[in-house]
């Protein structure tokens, strides 16, 4: 008998999973109805690829809809003392679902392997999914037990990955830190009962930084799906400004994981309060641009305000 189709968060710091009975599809997350400041987290590198470090708050300009925005708060993830914008929530998607048997075992020791190397998160949440989500939270000191679930897991079943993705973007919603959503998977979703239309809405309205770890050695080449998978996981990491990484064989992960931590320790913190009062849950795009030439700046594309009262 297999897991129901959600299951509750246990206790910070425990690898044991409480079952919440089966509920109804995820909606979608009701994000802060007190977003008055905007936070952008930023990745700026050289025409050489090389992260930009040593720049400060005057050397950005932030673009909203069009129109400067004044940068209220700045932050550098490599100064001391960082404050609780800065901090950093990490969550894992680990998709076990049929499609991925063929890739399970380089997905298992990538995933292993990232956590072994990451930098000690806040909070750290993992979710597991085929047809079913399976979500725990750990403490960044105690995480033998999720070890032990990656090394155990087994493949097999239909795949929610977007009812996944909603699951995580909703729980994290809120609050302060830099937030980032490591998902390993092929891209491919066959029983959500989310649609993509609609999860593409709530990543726009998340702050989450998103890299996808895509394993398509299960797809067919140039079919349907594979084309369809690719161009979602695309997506959604150039909405979010994070990037796309696809390991062939295992050597393949040292490099990945060495370019995502150099991302996370040289990020840029910047937050601005919108010169447009209106809470009229329209999409806003974003533009983050540096006072020097060359320079190329990552970031999420947009974000959407709480709707309420003007």
């Amino acid at each position: 008998m297999g897991f129901p189709r959600f299951l509750a968060v246990v206790p910070l710091g425990l690898s044991a999973m409480v079952l919440a009975g089966d509920r109804p599809p995820p909606a979608a997350p009701v994000f802060p109805s007190d977003l008055d400041v905007v936070n952008v987290t930023v990745t700026v590198r050289d025409p050489s690829g090389h992260l930009v470090g040593g720049l400060q708050a005057d050397d950005f300009v932030v673009l909203e809809d069009g129109r400067p925005q004044a940068i209220q708060l700045f932050g550098r993830a490599v100064d001391p003392g960082h404050d609780e914008t800065l901090a950093l929530d990490l969550g894992l998607l680990m998709d076990t679902s049929q499609s991925m048997l063929q890739e399970l075992k380089l997905s298992q020791e990538a995933a292993t392997r990232f956590l072994h190397a990451i930098p000690r998160a806040r909070e750290l949440i993992t979710i597991f999914f085929d047809q079913d989500i399976r979500v725990s939270r750990y403490d960044s000191e105690n995480q033998q037990g999720l070890f032990d679930r990656i090394e155990q897991a087994k493949g097999g079943g239909d795949t929610a990955l977007y009812d996944a993705m909603a699951v995580y973007l909703s729980r994290v919603a809120g609050g302060t830190g830099r937030k980032v959503l490591v998902v390993f998977t092929d891209g491919d979703d066959t029983t959500s009962s989310l649609t993509l239309t609609e999860l593409l809405r709530i990543v726009r309205s998340s702050a989450v930084t998103i890299y996808p770890i895509a394993f398509t050695g299960g797809l067919q080449t140039g079919s349907p799906s594979a084309l369809r998978s690719r161009g979602f996981l695309n997506e959604i990491a150039d909405l979010t400004g994070g990037q796309v990484f696809r390991p062939a064989v295992s050597r393949d992960l040292p490099g990945i994981y060495e370019k995502i931590l150099e991302e996370l320790s040289g990020q840029y913190v910047l937050g601005f309060v919108s010169d447009n009062p209106r809470r009229d849950g329209k999409y806003r795009k974003l533009k983050v641009q540096v006072h020097r030439e060359g320079l190329r700046v990552r970031h999420r594309e947009g974000y959407v305000p709480a709707e309420g009262s003007d």
